[in-house]
């Protein structure tokens, strides 16, 4: 992970920012063969949308990424909620300490 090493107990030696967790999510996925959609500057989006679209065939699925302090806005946690409820996506709250959730969803 770039910017964070895990040490021998697997914590992270220093807090990992929510772009440096976007990168590494985005590399993993397009070198397991995702197409990966992020928005660049969401001024003009829709507030509380997930920061991640990632899809291949039969597979889409939904990420919201935050820091371990990181807190869901009720718009974020919204967005999540229907999403979820429409049964048809994967949906996800991914922090640094997700690292193995991550690797495992995006198998």
């Amino acid at each position: 992970m770039t910017g964070a090493r895990v040490n021998e107990a697997n914590q992270l030696d220093r807090v990992m920012s929510e772009k440096e967790l976007s990168q590494q999510v985005r590399q993993l996925a397009a070198l397991k063969g995702f197409k990966v959609y992020h928005t660049f500057l969401s001024l003009y989006s829709d507030v509380g949308f997930p920061d991640l679209c990632i899809a291949k065939e039969g597979r889409l699925i939904f990420a919201e990424l935050k820091t371990e302090k990181g807190k869901l806005s009720a718009a974020q946690k919204d967005w999540l909620e229907i999403l979820s409820a429409t049964g048809a996506c994967e949906v996800y709250l991914w922090r640094p300490s997700s690292w193995d959730e991550i690797v495992s969803a995006l198998a």
